[in-house]
């Protein structure tokens, strides 16, 4: 029996639908669990304060074009054993520390709590 193109893409067609829903909800899922994990380990792990110097600091923007363009804000810290943390922080914070800058880092995790600049 002869079938025409069509007819095997209407048979097709709701088996790659359910397949490609699956997929995107297999996606939001995971970014769910895992924002829910990073938030939960955040909460079990100390409040900790060290010396600490900003050592660089960027942005990374998305969206845009058509869309709001929404900006990240990143500053990296080096604390007195060399090694380097770098943590998302408001816009707020971003502006008013500088390079070089050293004073004591509070976080929890890789949560940001805030910097307390020494002068």
């Amino acid at each position: 029996m002869y079938e025409a193109p069509g007819d095997i893409i209407f048979r097709i067609g709701p088996i790659l639908f359910i397949v490609a829903f699956a997929i995107i909800f297999g996606i939001i899922i995971f970014a769910v669990i895992k924002g829910i994990s990073t938030w939960s380990s955040n909460n079990d792990a100390p409040k900790l304060t060290v010396r600490a110097k900003v050592v660089t600091k960027r942005t990374s923007i998305h969206g845009g074009g058509e869309t709001r363009a929404y900006n990240h804000y990143y500053i990296t810290f080096e604390v007195d054993s060399g090694d380097r943390m770098e943590f998302h922080v408001k816009d707020l914070e971003y502006g008013q520390l500088i390079e070089g800058d050293i004073g004591d880092l509070q976080f929890q995790g890789t949560r940001y709590l805030g910097f307390t600049r020494i002068r």
